[in-house]
């Protein structure tokens, strides 16, 4: 019998990047925003105009790396320090584990569905945006 689980939409995806698109609006930042989904494939993608391209595959690598490892990247950033016990994690799975902030997995009904990265502009910043992404989907599901 095949396993089945729940996993972000593409509809759920657009939605996020919105929010999120809006979110960076307010810094007057240009995001790189993506949604990857339970199994951590990419669902969607936005590039805000003159986004920095260096920032294209950090967006992408936050959201990967919080569904693989089902926690923020911040949170694994900060396990990653010398001395603490994952120091060294982001040489893991090829070198593309990125442990900036900006990174969230997104649950539904408590389940990991998936993950929204999020890079352009400072941690702080970076996380605000995914949080709105995510922040979004919640209120269209209350």
């Amino acid at each position: 019998m095949p396993c089945t689980r729940t996993t972000l939409t593409l509809s759920d995806a657009k939605r996020m990047l919105e929010a999120g698109e809006a979110r960076a609006a307010s810094f007057g930042v240009s995001y790189n925003i993506a949604v990857v989904d339970y199994g951590g494939a990419l669902v969607a993608f936005a590039r805000q105009d003159g986004a920095l391209i260096g920032s294209i595959d950090l967006a992408i690598g936050k959201a990967v790396t919080a569904r693989l490892f089902d926690k923020t990247t911040a949170y694994l950033s900060e396990l990653a320090q010398p001395g603490a016990p994952l120091f060294g994690i982001e040489h893991s799975n090829g070198g593309r584990v990125i442990i900036f902030g900006g990174g969230i997995p997104v649950r539904m009904d408590g389940e990991i569905v998936g993950a929204v990265g999020a890079s352009a502009g400072t941690i702080e910043q970076d996380i605000s945006v995914a949080e709105a992404a995510i922040a979004a989907l919640d209120s269209s599901n209350a």
